[in-house]
């Protein structure tokens, strides 16, 4: 029997980004960091709604989206599982890169710069690393 996911949805209500989008990106950002894998079951709507206070609706929204491209599946009465990883080995690979990028955020936050200023930061970054580059 598959277990439960150790994922818990962190909703930011200013972020500016739909509440369902959150959910499928997290969803996606775990599965490329090996935090779920294929056979975990994702925390039903009740569960994500008793820890996000989000509608029903929108969890349901966002599995369905995740279902939409083929990395869960609803199977009635069970739970919604994932049935595809993303991103390989590549996870265990990125152990010194994730060490590089965690001694930044450290440093960051050191110098006083917020979440949201870190977020920020790395995204611009992340834009002018990856200019031009249409695949993801």
């Amino acid at each position: 029997m598959a277990q439960s996911a150790a994922v818990e949805f962190r909703i930011d209500r200013r972020s500016g980004v739909a509440t369902y989008l959150q959910i499928v990106q997290q969803t996606k950002q775990a599965l490329r960091l090996g935090l779920l894998e294929p056979g975990d079951r994702l925390p039903t709507a009740r569960e994500v709604v008793e820890a996000t206070a989000i509608n029903p609706n929108t969890v349901l929204k966002a599995y369905r989206e995740l279902e939409r491209e083929g990395l869960v599946e609803a199977r009635r009465g069970l739970g919604t599982f994932v049935t595809r990883a993303l991103g390989g080995a590549a996870a265990a690979d990125d152990a010194p890169l994730r060490a590089e990028l965690a001694d930044w955020a450290g440093r960051a936050r050191a110098a006083g710069l917020e979440r949201d200023d870190v977020s920020a930061l790395f995204a611009a970054v992340l834009d002018k690393t990856f200019e031009g580059d249409h695949t993801g």
